[in-house]
């Protein structure tokens, strides 16, 4: 003899309302196992979640060391190995030396106006603060002071 699944019994769909005891065999054990389950997407997800707020905060902290360094680097008596050493020195301090290899700076001409960009290539943070390398890049620029 075969036994049925469990059915529920008419107009009814709750768990309490399937007849016979066969239905409370088949289901023994369920529970841990859909703890498991839903405790694994809760535990991805909220990892998830703090590693993108990593790597947003990896991106101001860069964004924040090239506005800062760029107007450094604009000072009347300043050149743009200025900016760019102030620049590494807030990246190194806040993140780490691993994200301060590639900064730049140089000379340009935005609306009229001579100004220093500092640009900054970094790596993108994926897992933890291991990333893709220079995938993340941002620019800053300030006015150049002058004496007149």
């Amino acid at each position: 003899m075969t036994r049925s699944p469990c059915r529920p019994r008419a107009g009814s769909l709750t768990a309490h309302s399937f007849a016979g005891e066969e239905c409370a065999e088949h289901e023994r054990g369920s529970g841990p196992a859909e703890f498991v389950l839903v405790g694994a997407l809760l535990t991805v997800l909220t990892l998830a979640v703090l590693q993108l707020g990593l790597a947003v905060y990896v991106r101001n902290v860069v964004h924040d060391a090239a506005v800062e360094g760029a107007h450094q680097a604009a000072l009347a008596d300043a050149t743009p190995a200025h900016g760019v050493e102030r620049t590494r020195e807030i990246i190194v301090r806040a993140v780490g030396a691993a994200y301060a290899d590639d900064i730049s700076a140089s000379h340009e001409s935005i609306g009229g106006m001579a100004s220093i960009t500092v640009a900054v290539r970094t790596t993108l943070p994926v897992v933890g603060l291991l990333g893709i390398p220079s995938a993340l890049e941002v620019e800053a620029s300030a006015p150049v002071e002058t004496l007149r």
